[in-house]
């Protein structure tokens, strides 16, 4: 982080801890008891937006740390409950809604995706070899991203639509050889979704997942619609005009129908950990069904990557499930929980994915999980 970006947003580092009458804060104990994990949100958020945060605990407890400020120009940290876009953390509630329905017998994973959308999957892919593991385990091919889908009249994208457009991109690599991620892959299995339930992606996400685990500050955006609920986190971009550096909003700068079951929800660091700890204790799928999703190929950084999970090791012994998520919106996060009831949550308020904003954002997941 540059001097003149700290001066203009005046809250780097750990936020000032405001001491009552009866002694120290809740943030200043969680502080205190966190130390390594505060250190690493720190380390975390320089190279992050203008704040970050940490929402972390076991079956017993859970507390929150912070650091810089929610609100560019004030001094307002990031809490538990604050809104905001998931980011690819969207594909694990669509791998959970393809498992259910593989617990249900209307999907099998390693059938034929023609044998389910008959003429959808064409063009430089073959629907007939390409199979739903194939698309949930980014090992189909697909090419990475939509280009140049055509939009609707009031703004929006269809599915149908983002889905077409992609066949005629070229492939990343041939199916089954080798982990290339893809959104467009996700878009595919939301287009899945909704032919075999016939509700749309949203209605499955939320009547499956979102009602029945109680997670009130997460929903599946209508399509058109870019504002978060309060409170919530506003995403920012950096902006530099030499010798200035300053923050500009950009929370709802994304039609986030293009991203359909890929990309765009909104939840929070509360509800994040609730729905990871539900999917690994047996609350979403089936244990069989988990068992598949677990089921990981190596990856990149050392990761293991799953059925809309990846696994790391922990320093302390151990393994994550985890998913990180980023979107233009300016929010960028990562959820992780293991088998014994651990749990981390963390968000900053930019788009950051470099290689070492990735690497701090896991030292802090670390760091949490081993506390």
């Amino acid at each position: 982080m540059t001097t003149n970006r700290r001066a203009l947003i005046g809250v780097a580092g750990a936020l000032t801890l405001v001491l009552s009458a009866t002694g120290l804060s809740p943030a200043a104990v969680a502080q205190d008891e966190h130390a390594a994990t505060q250190e690493a949100l720190n380390q975390y958020q320089a190279v992050g937006g203008p704040g970050a945060a940490v929402y972390a605990g076991d079956a017993d407890s859970a507390w929150t740390l912070t650091a810089g400020t929610a609100r560019f120009g004030q001094q307002q940290p990031i809490t538990a409950n604050d809104h905001f876009r998931h980011g690819s953390q969207t594909k694990t509630f669509t791998a959970a809604v393809i498992m259910q329905l593989v617990d249900e017998g209307l999907i099998a994973l390693d059938t034929p995706i023609e044998t389910y959308l008959p003429g959808v999957v064409t063009g430089n892919y073959d629907g007939n070899v390409i199979t739903t593991r194939q698309l949930l385990l980014h090992t189909s091919g697909m090419v990475r991203d939509v280009r140049d889908a055509q939009q609707a009249p009031d703004g929006t994208y269809e599915l149908a639509e983002l889905v077409r457009s992609a066949m005629d991109e070229p492939p990343q690599g041939a199916t089954g050889e080798g982990v290339h991620y893809s959104n467009v892959n996700y878009l595919v299995l939301a287009l899945l979704i909704e032919q075999v339930t016939g509700d749309s992606i949203g209605d499955a996400v939320t009547e499956r997942i979102i009602e029945p685990l109680g997670l009130e500050g997460t929903s599946f955006p209508a399509w058109g619609d870019r504002a978060l609920r309060a409170p919530f986190v506003p995403g920012y971009a950096i902006v530099r005009i030499p010798p200035l550096v300053f923050w500009t909003e950009t929370t709802t700068s994304v039609e986030l129908s293009i991203w359909a079951g890929s990309a765009g929800m909104e939840s929070t660091l509360e509800d994040s950990a609730t729905f990871f700890r539900a999917l690994l204790d047996g609350d979403v799928v089936s244990e069989s069904a988990l068992a598949e999703m677990r089921d990981s190929v190596p990856y990149l950084n050392g990761y293991g990557m799953g059925l809309g999970l990846n696994e790391r090791e922990l320093s302390c012994g151990g393994t994550a499930w985890f998913k990180h998520g980023a979107l233009g919106t300016g929010h960028t996060s990562v959820t992780a929980a293991t088998d014994d009831g651990r749990f981390a949550s963390l968000v900053t308020n930019t788009f950051v994915t470099s290689e070492v904003a990735t690497t701090r954002a896991d030292a802090v997941l670390d760091a949490a999980l081993c506390d």
